[in-house]
């Protein structure tokens, strides 16, 4: 039977994380309202540690909030932003539990092999390698217990935090971000769901050669246990470490390109988690894909959206990025909020016009973006502020995570040749057609 969230699990949990967002509410308020100097750092490596104990939702949207420019204090996301897949693994008892309750107490006759230590442990849930009776090799991901207690909690204590943080800056506000986040984090809790974007995901991949993503085995899954093909990919960081030639740099960031902008260019589908844990690498440059619990589907117009105002940018024409805002759900733009989201607009959208081989970013200040994330937030708050649209969160969120990654690759590539090949011969109502047909196929609800 399916874990139900309750008042007592949320109460613990609130109570273990509120000292910790009540802490970075205390301190930005003394500072921005009474001058009241803090050691912000020390405070935000702190909460780093508290939120990767806890291992729940709190860490993921930390990690989500750290790619989304000024949603938190720079000290913040410059810790937040090392939260990735390391948390605590739970020990042997807890699995014996857990895979009784979901497959039943012979659940262990139904494997040749099943690794008692986790290979992974994330968020919400820890990966186990195991091997069915037939040979396949594969992993068990299982979600940790009281996870809908959790994250009720945290989404409570999220949404007081960003209460606090808007009372003090309003050049962003926050109600769509929070709904979305909302809405994306209770699914994530739904391993069938998962299953099902899986399916979506390998559909709409089964053509790019250079990215792999594992296939769910049914009887083997439920809500809380996600049993898939195993990868054998590599972390990038290790492989960074090796310093890799150009050529495979090159590789993995094309592969990564197309991983995310295949299925959103041709289906209106966005994988809407792009950190490091997310994806392996293999020795041919090519990439595992993993992790499908937050993705994002979008209506075709909203994809539309996207290749107008890069039409817009490069042809500098005010008019078709009014409409292309307006297209997403931006209201009240008047004509200096437009020049000031046409300075964020150029910055993502530069490398796309620029036909030629090059870095995703001219410099190499790993700081730049977040100096034109500052530039744009101070007209912002001259301006009035804007509400971004709930759809606009993931796309935003993949297009910095990802461009932070192709920095770290130091890829040098035609980002304008790859990105015009997948937009080249756009038909809104093909895309409809071929989002209806995937998601139906692979059995994916569309929400949001």
């Amino acid at each position: 039977m399916a874990e139900s969230s309750n008042l007592f699990g949320e109460i613990r949990r609130f109570a273990k994380t509120s000292g910790a967002v009540g802490g970075i509410a205390a301190r930005v308020a003394g500072e921005r309202m009474f001058g009241i100097k803090t050691d912000r750092a020390a405070h935000a490596e702190d909460l780093k540690t508290i939120l990767g104990g806890l291992k729940g939702p709190l860490m993921k949207v930390a990690q989500f909030l750290s790619t989304v420019p000024d949603a938190l204090p720079a000290e913040y996301a410059l810790e937040l932003a090392e939260l990735q897949s390391n948390a605590p693994a739970m020990g042997w008892a807890f699995v014996r539990r857990r895979m009784g309750s979901e497959l039943g107490p012979d659940w262990q006759s139904r494997f040749r092999s099943f690794a008692q230590t986790a290979s992974a442990a994330a968020s919400l849930g820890q990966v186990h390698r195991a091997c069915l009776p037939d040979g396949t090799d594969v992993a068990c991901k299982l979600q940790y217990p009281d996870m809908p207690s959790t994250v009720e909690a945290d989404l409570r204590q999220l949404k007081l935090a960003m209460a606090v943080y808007h009372r003090m800056d309003k050049a962003i506000q926050h109600e769509e971000i929070y709904k979305e986040l909302t809405e994306r984090l209770r699914e994530e809790l739904d391993y069938t769901r998962e299953a099902a974007q899986m399916r979506l995901y390998g559909a709409m991949l089964a053509d790019v050669a250079e990215v792999h993503v594992p296939t769910p085995v049914p009887d083997y899954c439920s809500g809380r246990l996600l049993t898939m093909t195993w990868l054998d990919g590599r972390s990038l960081m290790s492989r960074l470490a090796e310093d890799p030639d150009q050529d495979e740099r090159n590789a993995i960031a094309k592969a990564l390109f197309r991983a995310w902008y295949v299925p959103f260019y041709r289906f209106g589908v966005i994988h809407g988690d792009p950190h490091m844990g997310n994806y392996r690498v293999r020795p041919d440059g090519s990439v595992d894909l993993l992790d499908f619990g937050s993705i994002r589907v979008f209506d075709a117009s909203f994809v539309r959206g996207v290749i107008d105002l890069f039409e817009a940018v490069r042809d500098n024409d005010e008019a078709k990025a009014h409409h292309a805002y307006s297209t997403w759900g931006f209201t009240d733009l008047s004509k200096e909020k437009m020049a000031v989201l046409g300075l964020w607009a150029r910055f993502l959208y530069e490398p796309l016009i620029d036909d030629r081989v090059r870095p995703i970013q001219e410099t190499d200040d790993p700081q730049f973006g977040r100096a034109v994330a500052e530039q744009v937030h101070a007209g912002l708050k001259r301006t009035g502020g804007v509400k971004p649209p709930r759809e606009f969160v993931l796309m935003d969120r993949s297009a910095i995570g990802l461009g932070g990654v192709f920095l770290r690759l130091k890829a040098r590539i035609n980002w304008s040749r790859m990105f015009h090949e997948l937009i080249e011969d756009f038909d809104s109502a093909v895309l409809a057609q071929r989002q209806a047909a995937a998601l139906a196929a692979a059995g994916v609800p569309k929400a949001g």
